[in-house]
């Protein structure tokens, strides 16, 4: 069975779409998804930007708001609403979703990025992680105990490092089992097709 490493940050706007509707999509299409959450902070810095490229350029914000909120309505989600601030401290959500076992991520990442951008929660309040952690039945305090260990501290830094390597620049990435690298939400069946051999 084909497989797609679906790389995503939980600061990323574009990751939320994708997250919302990768998952029939990958099953319709007999591809197995590793869901990999990572930090592009790292990443922006080594490219010479201190904050996300929505903050960075005025227009391209204003645009991505608008393309948002169009978006979300294409895709029957709640209405979009940006998070304060913006771009969120992602660091706790991602260290709890390498915490979580594999098969209990995605559901947490859709929970997380809902609170964040259609309830335009701050998704560095480690209440509402708990919180959304309790809500699908996890015991929040175990889990976010092991968020402090320096192994899951060793596996987001792992994983973020590993982005970098394989040339990720932003989020959502997918890239497939032969190393082909498709960025953005818009690309997610293009991906699909990549992965199931279906070449242009």
């Amino acid at each position: 069975m084909p497989k797609i490493d679906f790389w995503y940050d939980f600061a990323s706007t574009y990751s939320y779409l994708a997250a919302a509707r990768i998952e029939p999509l990958a099953e319709a299409a007999g591809v197995t998804l590793a869901w990999r959450p990572f930090l592009l902070g790292p990443i922006f810095k080594s490219q010479g930007w201190e904050s996300s490229p929505f903050n960075l350029y005025p227009n391209k914000g204003r645009y991505s708001w608008r393309d948002l909120e169009r978006l979300t309505v294409r895709q029957g989600l709640p209405k979009f609403t940006p998070p304060v601030p913006f771009p969120a401290n992602s660091l706790l959500a991602a260290r709890v979703a390498l915490a979580l076992p594999d098969d209990a991520r995605p559901k947490f990442t859709r929970a997380v990025f809902s609170a964040e951008f259609a309830d335009g929660r701050d998704i560095s309040d480690r209440s509402l992680i708990a919180s959304i952690l309790t809500s699908l039945g996890h015991d929040a305090d175990a889990v976010l105990a092991k968020t402090g260990e320096q192994a899951i501290k060793d596996k987001l830094r792992a994983e973020t490092e590993e982005a970098a390597k394989r040339r990720i620049f932003g989020a959502p990435s997918l890239v497939t089992e032969d190393g082909e690298l498709f960025w953005g939400n818009d690309r997610l069946e293009q991906a699909l097709e990549w992965a199931r051999g279906h070449r242009p």
